[in-house]
C-alpha cells in the first residue's frame, strides 16, 4: 500500500515548502507586457497562464493581488504575451522584481522593445513569439463559501500572432526549438523545454 501524505489545505501542508505548485507544473510562463492608461509600459512574468481557447485563440494569466499588469489590462484592454525562453530566462526573472509603477521594466532587465500592429503594449523584441490580444474577461476568484479572494483572472482574445520563422518547419511550429522554459516549483525551480524530451502519442480514431 503505497505511503501518502495528506493535508487539507486549509489546515496547511506541514511540510517545508508549500507543494502545489510543485505538483502542477511545470506551468508555462506568462511573460506580460501592458501600457497604463497614462502610457507607463509594465512587464512582467506569471506563472499562473495557460492557453484556454482556440477558436477564437483565448489566453488567460492570474494575479496574486491587484498588480499593474492587472490595473493596466482593465484599463486600456490589451496586453501582449511574450514567450520566455532560455535565452532570455535571467532577463525575464529581472522583470519579476517588485518596483514602482514608473519603473520601466524592459529599461531594468536590459530588453528592447518591439511595437505592436495592433495594440498599445510594446513586445519584448528578443521572444521569438508574441501574442497581441484584447482583453475579454477579468474576473475576481472567489473561495468555495464564495467570498471573493485577491487573486485577478485576466482573459483575453490574441488577435495578432508574431512567430519566428525560423521556429516553423514543413509548416509545423516546434515547440522545442524556441527552448521555451516553464514554472515549477520552489522558490527558484524552472524547467526548459528540449527535443530530447518530445515522444509522439496520437489520439485514438
Amino acid at each position: 500500500m503505497t505511503n501518502r501524505h495528506f493535508y487539507e489545505p486549509r489546515h496547511g501542508h506541514g511540510l517545508a515548502h508549500d507543494p502545489l505548485n510543485a505538483i502542477v507544473a511545470p506551468r508555462p510562463i506568462g511573460w506580460i507586457s501592458t501600457v497604463s492608461a497614462s502610457g507607463l509600459v509594465n512587464l512582467a512574468p506569471y506563472s499562473f497562464f495557460n492557453l484556454f481557447s482556440y477558436k477564437p485563440p483565448i489566453i488567460g494569466f492570474c494575479s496574486q493581488g491587484w498588480k499593474d499588469s492587472v490595473a493596466n489590462a482593465q484599463a486600456t484592454g490589451e496586453f501582449v504575451w511574450n514567450l520566455a525562453t532560455r535565452t532570455q530566462a535571467e532577463a525575464m526573472n529581472a522583470t519579476s522584481a517588485t518596483v514602482p509603477p514608473d519603473v520601466d521594466e524592459f529599461d531594468l532587465a536590459g530588453l528592447a522593445k518591439a511595437p505592436s500592429r495592433l495594440v498599445a503594449p510594446p513586445a519584448v523584441a528578443a521572444s521569438p513569439v508574441q501574442f497581441e490580444c484584447k482583453v475579454t474577461q477579468i474576473i475576481r476568484l472567489t473561495a468555495k463559501e464564495g467570498q471573493d479572494i485577491d487573486q485577478w483572472l485576466v482573459l483575453g482574445e490574441a488577435i495578432g500572432i508574431h512567430i519566428d520563422a525560423a521556429l516553423i518547419e514543413n509548416g509545423v511550429y516546434q515547440t522545442a526549438k524556441a527552448r521555451p522554459i516553464t514554472r515549477g516549483g520552489g522558490p527558484a525551480d524552472y524547467f526548459e523545454i528540449t527535443p530530447d524530451q518530445y515522444f509522439a502519442m496520437p489520439r485514438p480514431s
